[in-house]
């Protein structure tokens, strides 16, 4: 039976209509560790560390696509909710085609600035060219990074998560499989590796364009539309929360790295690079049941259905507990095999990552309520509180606790920081929930 944004949900239909977009975030965080595999363990520790250096910066710019994405999906889900269907197409139409432009200017702006940003943040020699010549292919692929992303949010505002998740392994497969054959079998190292990345953002960007630009059984249609800069700027207001939280993510990066280099060299890049691979695997549960979650929140609102809204508040919330749990003691248990996977050839790295994935893991027993409660609010269109959870959460938070951390505990300060902040964020997520209850009656 089809599920429909405007149904009542139970924790099976919750779970059933949020599960393609958690599959999705999931596998594209796989086929983001299979590119790590494949550099680390076929072309060396040096160009692996070079691209986990680099990579926060890469998802600066990329991080866009979430902002236009889950911003446009709160926006076009509360106007369908309204019984406005023609203006959420032309909505629809305006955020995807504004993103397809932001893309195309940040790659020009990244091809300029990203040596000079490298070696702001302290790469040099090997590292440094390493990082500049993955980047530069990268970049290219960025406006279809952008669209992927998007999409991916859309999918579920549309009616189609399944098909969004069914594009997204096309995607993933794409990379695994040329990852496989570039860097394995043609030995074209980092070349290879980024060639693979490229092409498989450019097969999730382009499919989705294709389909919403014919007559399709979705919810939504590309077309024609007029420009509309009240509905972006309030797209953009609806998504700064995702876009400060993969900023200060990508910036709180680049601060660990420049701390790490400090503390453990190059060998604590390298083990920061799989602890971000494994456990950008885990948040992505969290991350693709907010995103799933989003447009059924956005259309009970847009309808003033608040019971409803109510209800999904709180199952959501259990449904975290419940997750929550599940990540953490999955991390325990797993942090050495998984750590095997990437770093077997060196003893040294090993050790260290494997500590530092105990320590690590602590931080996904609250992860993700902040990451659902920050969404929660951008589906009620409220982007200032989103972006206020997002900010705290990130760049104050972990910022400030691995600046400080290291003077007292060394390495392990650095792995602590980021489960200081997911407890300080907790807090100001209930203090958030508690005080905006009366505003949007859930």
């Amino acid at each position: 039976m089809r599920i429909q944004l405007s149904d009542h949900f139970t924790y099976k239909r919750l779970l059933k209509f949020t599960f393609p977009s958690m599959v999705m975030m999931v596998f594209t965080s796989v086929y983001g560790v299979v590119d790590g595999f494949f550099v680390s363990n076929f072309v060396g520790k040096t160009p692996f560390a070079a691209v986990n250096f680099i990579m926060p910066l890469l998802m600066i710019l990329g991080c866009g696509g979430f902002m236009f994405g889950t911003g446009g999906s709160a926006l076009i889900a509360k106007t369908m909710g309204e019984g406005r269907r023609e203006k959420a197409n032309e909505l629809f139409s305006l955020i995807v085609y504004g993103a397809l432009v932001c893309g195309i200017v940040i790659t020009v702006l990244g091809l300029i600035f990203l040596r000079p940003a490298a070696v702001l943040m302290g790469a040099k020699g090997q590292l440094l060219e390493d990082s500049v010549f993955y980047g530069n292919i990268i970049l290219l692929a960025t406006p279809f990074y952008i669209l992927q992303y998007e999409f991916q949010c859309l999918f579920a505002t549309a009616g189609k998560p399944q098909l969004g998740l069914c594009i997204t392994v096309a995607s993933g497969f794409t990379n695994m499989i040329l990852d496989g054959v570039f860097v394995a079998i043609f030995s074209w190292g980092l070349f290879g590796a980024a060639a693979a990345t490229a092409l498989s953002q450019f097969v999730g960007g382009v499919v989705p364009l294709i389909y919403f630009g014919q007559k399709n059984s979705s919810l939504l249609r590309l077309g024609t539309c007029k420009f509309d800069g009240k509905a972006l700027i309030k797209t953009c207001a609806n998504g700064s929360s995702e876009l400060m939280s993969n900023i200060s993510m990508s910036v709180v990066s680049m601060l660990y790295n420049i701390q790490l280099m400090k503390y453990a060299g190059e060998n604590g890049v390298a083990a920061y690079g799989v602890l971000m691979y494994v456990s950008f695997i885990f948040q992505a549960v969290f991350i693709g049941y907010a995103v799933g979650g989003a447009p059924v929140i956005g259309y009970h609102y847009g309808a003033k259905h608040y019971e409803e809204l109510r209800n999904l508040r709180k199952k959501s919330m259990r449904l975290m507990g419940m997750m929550s749990v599940t990540m953490f003691l999955a991390g325990q248990v797993l942090a050495r095999p998984l750590s095997l996977v990437f770093v077997s050839y060196d003893r040294e790295l090993l050790d260290m990552t494997v500590r530092g994935f105990f320590i690590f893991s602590f931080s996904f027993l609250l992860s993700g309520f902040s990451i659902f409660t920050s969404a929660f609010f951008t589906a009620l269109n409220d982007g200032l509180t989103s972006a206020l959870i997002s900010f705290l959460r990130t760049l104050v938070f972990q910022s400030g606790a691995v600046l400080l951390f290291p003077l007292w505990w060394g390495l392990d300060g650095i792995w602590l920081s980021v489960v200081a902040a997911e407890v300080l964020a907790a807090v100001v997520m209930v203090l958030f929930l508690a005080g905006k209850r009366k505003v949007y009656h859930y």
